[in-house]
């Protein structure tokens, strides 16, 4: 049977959990158990007498643990029930891992402390209630109300840990069931007992009796307190003393430790070390081991291999001897050593024997030549009419003498094998020979160096004859030792000759006839790859031929060029043998021009009255329509016709008759030939059927038209004399730069320029592009990043055509930009009539919220095409972003890190929009962006 202990002696226990000593009380024992409580932990166990020792009379302090449980209610069921547990698993849900505040109610007898637990605003003890886990311990009544709990109560946070240990309370049923804990009465003594047992009445003691009891009892007090203090101090001191003792035993076990851990490392590093040389020995015996297995093996090989050899020596001997004689029987056959030097002799003897020099007749002709072009500029320098006669009389006299040099000229080339000559020169079989030696060097003279050709020629044939002979005289020494072996072993006859001798002579004739035949065949074939002075001599020959067939090749170049320039001289002079050619049919097409102008001004009148008529005639009207369309197209013609005529003219003027201009001065030849066929005088704005352009028109009105069958663009300009001629001049560099980029069209053509009779305007005609500018596109339906790509190179290799011939744009700008097909990119012309400076910083050039005006320009610089690739560069960011409204600084445009742009477009426009060493049109071309657009453009 159980017996039960309520002594407060303090005792020391293993708990089970960690096998760790804690201070406990006993609570009960049974026959071989005994049920402790961990007084500084709360946990509670039975453990073995053996298990449970007495403590020193120190250790038996206060606990560090506290109970709890909570106030107002306690758990009915049994602790092995299921409805226990389940309550259990519901406190531990509402408080594990979370902050409790604990209100103190009061304290018990015991020192159990009741307590009301909330977590937040919710009161853990009503929720228990709630769910039926516990029952209500306190009775309501009228004198003693049930307590509110105020969750607002400033009380202090309590551990988790403690809250675990009280909050469930005692879970032994014997000691719950039906107890409500006492409440600790309000003064501090607890023996009730002795309180009561205490009478009320006392006994009055004298004053000075009770002052000495006091002073005694003061004296014993501070007697007690010193001998406590002396005892206090001694033991400080033995335990400072203990504690230096201890501190320097465990410094020397410390470094003692440290030494011990150092020698252990180098230990390990020894036995590392030695275990390293221990692997590398092993290794490296392995592999001489290997090493004397294959010596062995290839040892027992090579005796093999004699042993065989020895078996075979004459039939291989034999056997190399046969091979050699093949193969200088094949070489022979082949003639294969002479065959390049006999082609180069054979090529020489061709190029030399039959060479054509420059005809003495041409020389004469050339000096004739340069008196005629002296006299043409003299006529073409003419300014005065008086002075022009005698002028064109010397050159006509000039012009005779040379007629007679170019006829000479003629008949002696007539003569000549020109064309078989040439096509001589150019075999193929000859240059192939030729090919492999290199460019002319110089030394000796092309005689010399065939000579030394010659002679080597010879010495190498004679060289190869000696090798031949010797070869076959060691052959035939052979066949001769052959039949003396055939005799000595027919035994049918007797000789002379005996054993040792026969065998040392066979060795020998073998020897000597492979060491022949074997030196034949590498000459033969040394020869054949031709090496160190040899090649030399073949190459400088070689070289010198080539030389002399290049210059009997430019000779009869030049021979046949002049002998076209004469002959195309001559019948020139043939059809003009009257004088300069009289200007009757392009004054007769001038007259026409007029006439129809005339005509087409009439019927557009009468067309006018037709329509301002009071009844209109619609049938009337439309065959006026068609008349004026029929006369419109017919003065077109003249005056395409008229072009042609005065490209004639153009032709005649740079040939033959440069007296022209100033013999015709109302032609205006020159203002013709200066505008490189631009300028059409004979045009006027009254001669197109214009439909205005609202869509288009800015600044200036723009018209659309027909021109020669095709749809095109009227542009008009107010122009002064000054602005004519500048209009003039940089529409003249502009068309010049659109015609040599034709192979790549990324300009707008001009197609004509004139100016007006009865107005002081210049106008340009450039074709229509109904797919519209870069900036209608951009506003209705903007380009992708990769149509973007294709349609600014485009626009790149415009600016590289103008820029090739110095010509800066400077106006470049969306409106100024077209798109074909949502893919070629083309540049479109500017105002003529500007100066650079004022096109470079017009309003126009700006898009979104960049500049296209290049930083330079802003401090007063004039523009140049870096300031156009500039200008490029920020349409090409614009186009990638329209959105960009980056800072400027300085006025220049500075990519702003954030911007997501592919890593060869950001390359690029670094280079770009920087304030100098900016990419040229070639360059950019260049870069990655648009080297993968053209690499797709070729795929297609």
């Amino acid at each position: 049977m159980d017996s039960y202990f309520f002594s407060e002696q303090v005792y020391g226990a293993v708990f089970a959990e960690d096998m760790c000593w804690y201070r406990c009380k006993v609570e009960h024992q049974s026959a071989d158990k005994i049920n402790v409580f961990y007084i500084d932990y709360g946990n509670s166990e039975a453990v073995s007498r053996s298990g449970l020792v007495e403590l020193p009379e120190d250790l038996q302090t206060a606990p560090l643990a506290k109970k709890y449980k909570f106030w107002g209610f306690h758990v009915y069921s049994e602790q092995d029930s299921l409805h226990f547990q389940q309550g259990k698993a519901f406190l531990h849900n509402l408080i594990y891992g979370k902050k409790l505040r604990i209100l103190k109610k009061s304290v018990c007898f015991d020192g159990t402390i009741l307590v009301q637990a909330f977590q937040g605003s919710l009161n853990i003890g009503e929720e228990i209630l709630k769910m039926k886990f516990a029952t209500l311990s306190v009775p309501e009544s009228p004198l003693s109300p049930r307590i509110k709990l105020d969750p607002s109560d400033p009380a202090g946070l309590w551990p988790l840990a403690a809250c675990e240990r009280g909050c469930w309370g005692d879970t032994d049923i014997s000691r719950s069931t039906g107890y409500v804990p006492k409440l600790r009465p309000a003064f501090t003594d607890h023996r009730e007992q002795e309180f009561k047992e205490k009478s009320p009445i006392k006994t009055l003691q004298p004053a000075t009796s009770l002052k000495k009891k006091m002073d005694n009892d003061l004296l014993d007090e501070n007697e007690q307190l010193r001998a406590e203090r002396d005892i206090l101090q001694q033991t400080k001191a033995t335990v400072e003393h203990q504690l230096s003792q201890s501190q320097a035993e465990l410094q020397r076990l410390r470094e003692q430790a440290k030494n011990n851990c150092e020698e252990l490392k180098k230990l390990r590093e020894e036995k590392k070390a030695t275990q390293q040389r221990t692997d590398h020995l092993e290794k490296q015996l392995q592999e001489l081991q290997e090493e004397l297995q294959a010596l062995k093996k290839d040892f027992q090989q090579k005796v093999e291999e004699k042993d065989n050899s020895l078996e075979t020596a004459v039939g291989d001997k034999l056997s190399r001897l046969a091979q050699i004689v093949l193969s200088v029987r094949e070489l022979r056959e082949s003639n294969h050593c002479p065959s390049a030097s006999d082609s180069l002799l054979e090529s020489i003897d061709e190029v030399v024997s039959g060479s054509i020099s420059m005809p003495g007749s041409m020389e004469r002709m050339k000096k004739v030549w340069a008196e005629y072009d002296q006299a043409q500029e003299n006529v073409r320098g003419c300014g005065k009419k008086e002075e022009l006669d005698q002028l064109i009389t010397s050159r006509d006299e000039v012009q005779g003498r040379l007629l007679d040099a170019a006829g000479a000229f003629l008949q002696e080339v007539d003569g000549l094998p020109i064309s078989e000559r040439m096509e001589k020169l150019e075999v193929q079989k000859v240059n192939a020979s030729l090919a492999s030696y290199g460019p002319l060097t110089p030394g000796d003279s092309a005689e010399e160096a065939f000579d030394e050709l010659r002679k080597w020629k010879t010495d190498t044939e004679e060289h190869f004859l000696c090798l031949r002979a010797a070869s076959d005289s060691a052959l035939e020494e052979l066949c001769s030792c052959s039949l003396s072996l055939m005799k000595f072993f027919s035994l049918s006859e007797n000789t002379s000759v005996c054993v040792r001798d026969m065998a040392k002579g066979v060795d020998e004739l073998l020897k000597q006839a492979e060491l022949k035949l074997w030196n034949e065949q590498e000459a033969t074939l040394s020869f054949k790859v031709q090496g160190g002075q040899d090649t030399k001599i073949v190459a400088s020959a070689c070289q010198k031929l080539m030389h002399l067939i290049q210059t009997e090749q430019t000779v009869l170049c030049e021979v046949r060029e002049n002998y076209i320039i004469s002959l195309k001289f001559k019948e020139a002079n043939q059809q003009w043998q009257d004088g300069p050619p009289k200007l009757d049919g392009f004054f007769s097409i001038k007259k026409h021009i007029r006439n129809l102008h005339s005509q087409l001004r009439w019927k557009l009148v009468e067309e006018g009255c037709l329509e301002e008529a009071e009844e209109e005639d619609l049938t009337q009207i439309m065959l006026k329509k068609e008349e004026i369309a029929e006369t419109r197209n017919a003065l077109f013609k003249e005056i395409s016709k008229e072009k042609e005529e005065y490209e004639k003219l153009s032709s005649l003027i740079k040939d033959c008759y440069p007296e022209l201009p100033l013999l015709y001065p109302e032609v205006d030849i020159l203002g013709y030939m200066r505008s490189e066929g631009l300028l059409v005088r004979s045009l006027d704005r009254d001669m197109f059927e214009a439909e205005p352009m609202k869509e288009l028109s800015g600044r200036r009105p723009l018209v659309c038209t027909d021109f020669k069958g095709r749809k095109v663009i009227l542009k008009g300009y107010s122009v002064d004399d000054e602005a004519e001629a500048r209009m003039l001049d940089q529409a003249t560099q502009y068309h010049s730069a659109q015609i040599r980029s034709e192979e790549t069209p990324n300009l707008l053509p001009i197609l004509a320029l004139f100016f007006g009779k009865s107005d002081p305007l210049g106008y340009v005609i450039v074709p229509y592009l109904s797919h519209g500018s870069l900036k209608t596109i951009q506003k209705t339906n903007p380009l992708a990043s990769g149509e973007v790509a294709r349609v600014m190179r485009g626009v790149v290799l415009g600016l590289e055509a103008l820029h090739t011939v110095s010509v800066t744009h400077g106006s470049l700008h969306p409106s100024n930009l077209f798109v074909l097909n949502r893919e070629q990119g083309i540049l479109g012309d500017y105002d003529f009539t500007k100066a650079l400076e004022l096109r470079a910083v017009d309003s126009q050039m700006i898009v979104g919220s960049i500049s296209l005006v290049a930083p330079e320009l802003h401090q007063g610089s004039s523009p140049t095409p870096a300031s156009d690739m500039y200008a490029f560069g920020c349409l090409l960011l614009w186009l990638n972003h329209p959105e960009f409204n980056g800072a400027m600084h300085n006025n220049k445009v500075n990519l702003d890190a954030s911007l997501k742009l592919e890593p060869s477009l950001h390359i690029l426009l670094t280079k770009l929009l920087i304030d100098s060493g900016r990419l040229t049109a070639s360059e950019a071309l260049t870069e990655e962006y648009f080297l993968s657009v053209h690499a797709q453009c070729e795929g297609k």
